[in-house]
Order: C-alpha cells, then sequence, then structure tokens
C-alpha cells in the first residue's frame, strides 16, 4: 500500500485509505485535506512529484489546480461585493468602460461570475494569456455569444480574466497581489495565483493521463469531453514557467489541498476563520444564490451556478481540469480538497468525489460527538 504522509483523526481513516487506493491505482502524488470549523481533521499526501517517480511529494509541494482556482477569485470579488467597493448587479462597464463594445452594455457583474456573459470561448493565441492588457481588449472588443444572463456556458479561461478585470480596475491591484495581501496572506494560506520563481523547487508538475503525452488537450467534463472551443490549452502549457507567472486567474493557480480547504473555509463558516473574517455572513451567504439552473451550452450537462461556485445542493465548489476537487458544506462548517498532479480522462475522474466521500461518516461521527 502506498505510504501517505501527514496526520489524521481518527474519525477520518477512509481518507488516507482511499488517497493510498488512488496511488496505489498508477497516480503519480496527490495531497487531501479535511478542514471542520476551519482547523484540520486530515491533511495528508503521497506518490510523487514528477512523471518520472523520482521527486517525492512533499509537505510544501504545490502543483497547478487548474478551474478550483475560480473559487479563489470569486472570494475575490465576494470581499469586494461586501466591503461595498462591487455592486454585483451593476454592468461591468461601470468600471471596465471599455467592455460596453460589441452590445456587451448590459453585462452584469454577476453574469461574470455565473457563466452567463455569453463570453466563453478564448480564441487568441496562447501566448496571449500571458499579457493581461492583450487579453481584456480582446475580450472587451468581442461579442457576446448569446443574450448575457439568458443562458449558462462554462467560462473556462475568460472567467478569470473578466472578473480580475473588474478586481483591478476597482482596486488596483491584480487578482493575485488581491488574494496574496486580502486572503491568503492574512489566512497563512499556501496558494497563489502568478507564481514567483521562488517557489519553482515546490512544484509537481501535471502528469498526462496514462498513454496520453504533453500535447494532451484540455477538455471539460461534460458527456462528449471533446476539447473546448476556441484556442486548446495542453499539458505542456499549464507545465511551462510562463503559465505559473501569469495571472489566469480561472486556471493557473498553485497550492495543495491544506491551502485550498484553509482558504475556502472562509465560506464553510460563515466568512471568518481563525479569527480571520473576510466576509459577513450576508456577503458568504451571497455566493450561494442560484444565478443560473439548466443545461450548460460548454459542458453540455445540467449545472446549477452561485457567484462562482457551483451550486449541488447543499454542497458548494468546483473542480478542476486533470482532477483536483474542493467541496464546501456549510451546513458542517466543513471543507474537503483533493489536489493532484496526476490527470485522467475527464469522463472517467470521480477521485475528488471518492475522497469526498470517504470524510462524510467521519463528518458525520465528529458532529455527533463520538
Amino acid at each position: 500500500m502506498a505510504e501517505i504522509q501527514g496526520f489524521y483523526d481518527d474519525l477520518f481513516t477512509a481518507v488516507p485509505e482511499a488517497l493510498a487506493a488512488l496511488l496505489d491505482a498508477g497516480d503519480a502524488g496527490a495531497s487531501a485535506a479535511v478542514f471542520v470549523d476551519g482547523e484540520p481533521v486530515v491533511d495528508i499526501w503521497g506518490g510523487c512529484a514528477d512523471a518520472d517517480r523520482t521527486v517525492p511529494w512533499r509537505r510544501d509541494t504545490i502543483t497547478g489546480v487548474w478551474s478550483v482556482t475560480k473559487t479563489m477569485t470569486a472570494l475575490c470579488a465576494l470581499v469586494l461585493a461586501d466591503r461595498g467597493d462591487l455592486d454585483m448587479d451593476a454592468p461591468v462597464a461601470r468600471y471596465w468602460p471599455e467592455f460596453a463594445a460589441a452590445g456587451k452594455g448590459g453585462v452584469l457583474v454577476r453574469h461574470l461570475l455565473a457563466h452567463t456573459a455569453g463570453l466563453p470561448d478564448w480564441d487568441g493565441p496562447v501566448e496571449e494569456l500571458y499579457d493581461w492588457q492583450s487579453v481584456t481588449a480582446r475580450l472587451a472588443a468581442q461579442a457576446p455569444r448569446w443574450e448575457p444572463g439568458t443562458a449558462a456556458g462554462y467560462h473556462s479561461l475568460t472567467q478569470g480574466f473578466l472578473v480580475g478585470e473588474v478586481v483591478r480596475r476597482i482596486t488596483g491591484r491584480s487578482v493575485g497581489g488581491f488574494l496574496a495581501d486580502e486572503v491568503a496572506g492574512p489566512l497563512g494560506a499556501d496558494f497563489h495565483i502568478g507564481l514567483s520563481a521562488e517557489h519553482d523547487h515546490r512544484v509537481a508538475s501535471s502528469v498526462p493521463p496514462p498513454s496520453r503525452d504533453e500535447d494532451y488537450l484540455a477538455s471539460a467534463p461534460g458527456k462528449t469531453a471533446a476539447p473546448t472551443a476556441g484556442t486548446g490549452i495542453r499539458v505542456r502549457d499549464g507545465n511551462s514557467v510562463a503559465w505559473r507567472r501569469a495571472q489566469i486567474p480561472a486556471a493557473s493557480g498553485f497550492g495543495n489541498a491544506r491551502s485550498v480547504a484553509l482558504v475556502q473555509s472562509v465560506m464553510a463558516c460563515g466568512g471568518a476563520v481563525r479569527g480571520v473574517r473576510l466576509l459577513s455572513q450576508a456577503g458568504r451567504d451571497r455566493a450561494w444564490e442560484e444565478q443560473f439552473r439548466g443545461e450548460d451550452r460548454v459542458l453540455g450537462m445540467p449545472m446549477c451556478y452561485g457567484l462562482g461556485y457551483g451550486l449541488f445542493g447543499s454542497t458548494y465548489g468546483w473542480g478542476g481540469w486533470g482532477g483536483s476537487l474542493v467541496m464546501i458544506e456549510p451546513d458542517t462548517r466543513t471543507v474537503v480538497a483533493y489536489v493532484t498532479n496526476q490527470m485522467r480522462e475527464p469522463g472517467d475522474d470521480n477521485r475528488g468525489l471518492e475522497v469526498g466521500m470517504a470524510a462524510y461518516d467521519g463528518v458525520k461521527a465528529l458532529r455527533a460527538g463520538h
């Protein structure tokens, strides 16, 4: 059985067992964390940080979490809204006047967070993603693919730039800068959007699925799992230094299960964790207000979106290409995070859910006082 490092409460032995089983099944490396009331009851890791299985995954190993990054960018916007600096019902153009071009004057801020703005595809070159001004100018000039607010289509790459530019216009800071100063920094969380060179030695590269190479293209977890429309992102792009340094706030965040669970515990615990209040209770609750329910035009499956988070009954969160996942349960003040560098084909990847289910009985027992 794969060796698992870290610690876990005795009520949660199923979680390290689940992680070990995934590593035994061939995964390179991963970390898993369960936080209750903002404190860890599981904080574990195992396997390797490289495709050749030569570098062990360590306590401070971080990796690209792909679209789990969206939950971090959304939290930044929610903090600004809670402070009264951002109105979710305002037109985007109030903060970003150039965005009104091509019939987008009626796009509201909440449309950006709910994937209903009609700008789901990135159709510029991959290299342009590394140039903030070029990306946002291209998006500001685009016409929406549908009437904003009437339909949803997963904005896999574009959402972060759209929300991020609004954050930048309001604060004068990049999303990564705001996250570091106002969220991750105060919480002591090791999560980064725009990774500086000092952290490179800790990064676990993304490992393509078995029988795939680094030209493996990003796809959404829809019925067909076809590569997304627009410019395709490859594993080698995500493993590049340019990707790490850039701020691609829908997809280029780096962290591990511990840091993801710590930050998102703010959302599980009514807006405050470890004595740090980032949101009022009402500001937190705003995230769960349903913005769209129905068939997602890009994913080809039924979805329910709040403000920056997927809504799945009483559980909220989001997953990333390659398998990383965060699940937030406000009712039990619990967050489960699974972060891996081992990609699998999206159609048959339930690893994050398996880790989440393994934690479920422990949370139930903990809440029952056993």
